[in-house]
């Protein structure tokens, strides 16, 4: 054969070779990796109806009580802040956010670490521990009692103070819904690519309703509740004054005229608490104002908020887990509707030092009530510390409903509460100021899309 006949015959085969190779490896991809198809989008609407979890009718139901307000004759106080659960929740509909504040205190002890406030009433008869909540209202004196002040006032000495606003709940089903590794594997990515900068703190809490069981903290200021059952039982107590099965012991009993526990369960064999819990796993997520998001600006703002970082915190997107899992200690199966369901919160549920923190630890004897007393291991009580001077990434849909914010409420404008962070989000906080104005005003108008 000739030098041209060989050269030839070697082009053929290594032609062959680079077209079956490939080919043979696409194969084989195609059997490793199949294609995922993308979760479905959590329902986003203020329809006011049910996004899966239970049917309209039920929803409706449910909205009822959690709209109910309440007397003494249901439980009302002694000590407490709201008559119902729409009164802190309601804008623009029941479960949505307001510009309701509740009042916090406390004091540093000689080794600077924080103490629970020691707040008396009663003429100093009795001294309410435990807890750093000041509750701005009681039901007494009243007719019946009328010589007993239970009033509570906030003695000098407790030096930390702090306001705050309470929280929508409007997509908080799909937020519990959350698998525990979600969260704890957002906090190690950002812990890897930001070199130990921005280090989101896990905190495992107790679970109520699931005794000497945890889970990862998500809901709260302070991310002291994993379970909305357990939220729910928390704020019907402290913010209410009503006892549950879950928290069945009052902060007083000066004044008290009503058995306990207050909440029993109605003919459908749930009480108020299981209703307020089902009405928010069912509400749906906030949706943006689609008119606003389409524009230049705002598309503009939502690439130039990416690239100055405030993405590693405020997520964009995540995903629930699976129809079926167990979560919340095994109390609650996470159904169809809220289970494989991608939403868009802008937040990561994690603490975070940037800056604002309103130096309270989280009190347990407070929000965990009686499992205060048994701990599961899993909550360490270092980790509880840790959550002094930090606070949970504010979720940013629906902010276009909030003329306060922050945790405390006193930054108005989109602009105050983004020159206010600091620490953690130091960076990003200089790099917005840095922007060109019109860069500036093209984030502003993307966070008021959301």
């Amino acid at each position: 054969m000739s030098s041209k006949s060989i050269a030839t015959s070697c082009c053929s085969i290594l032609l062959l070779a680079a077209w079956v190779v490939p080919a043979a490896q696409d194969r084989h991809a195609s059997k490793k990796a199949p294609v995922i198809p993308t979760p479905p989008e959590a329902p986003a609407a203020l329809d006011g109806k049910s996004n899966g979890v239970v049917d309209d009718p039920t929803h409706q139901a449910d909205l009822l009580k959690f709209d109910e307000v309440e007397a003494i004759a249901d439980g009302l106080g002694p000590l407490y802040n709201a008559q119902s659960c729409r009164e802190c929740h309601q804008n623009p509909q029941s479960g949505g956010g307001s510009q309701v504040t509740e009042l916090r205190v406390g004091h540093l002890g000689p080794n600077r670490r924080f103490l629970n406030p020691n707040i008396p009433i009663a003429r100093g008869m009795q001294i309410i521990s435990g807890r750093t909540l000041v509750n701005d209202r009681a039901v007494c004196p009243n007719a019946a009692f009328p010589d007993t002040e239970i009033q509570e006032r906030t003695p000098d000495s407790e030096s930390v103070r702090t306001t705050r606003i309470s929280l929508s709940l409007l997509g908080d089903g799909f937020v519990e819904a959350l698998a525990d590794q979600t969260l704890v594997d957002l906090s190690q990515a950002q812990c890897k690519s930001s070199h130990g900068k921005i280090c989101g703190l896990v905190v495992y809490v107790p679970i109520v309703e699931a005794p000497g069981q945890a889970g990862v903290g998500r809901f709260g200021w302070k991310n002291q509740h994993a379970s909305l059952l357990s939220f729910s039982g928390d704020a019907y107590l402290n913010e209410m004054g009503i006892t549950t099965r879950l928290f069945p012991d009052e902060v007083t009993s000066l004044c008290n005229t009503v058995s306990e526990p207050n909440d029993k369960p109605g003919a459908d064999g749930l009480a108020d608490v299981d209703h307020f819990a089902r009405f928010v796993r069912a509400l749906k997520a906030p949706p943006r104002d689609q008119q606003l998001a389409q524009t230049p600006a705002a598309k503009s703002g939502a690439e130039l908020f990416r690239k100055v970082g405030c993405t590693t915190c405020h997520v964009q997107t995540l995903t629930t887990a699976a129809p079926g899992t167990r979560v919340n200690g095994g109390a609650f199966v996470i159904p169809a509707a809220l289970g494989n369901k991608t939403f868009h919160p802008f937040s990561d549920f994690l603490l975070h030092d940037v800056g604002t923190g309103d130096g309270i630890v989280i009190p347990t004897i407070e929000h965990y009530g009686r499992a205060a007393n048994r701990m599961p291991s899993q909550c360490s009580p270092e980790n509880f510390y840790r959550t002094q001077n930090r606070l949970r990434t504010a979720p940013l849909w629906g902010v276009r409903f909030r003329t306060r914010l922050m945790h405390d409420g006193t930054s108005i404008t989109l602009r105050d509460a983004i020159l206010r962070h600091g620490g953690e989000a130091d960076a990003s906080a200089r790099s917005f100021r840095k922007l060109a104005s019109k860069d500036q005003e093209a984030i502003l108008e993307f966070l008021a899309s959301l």
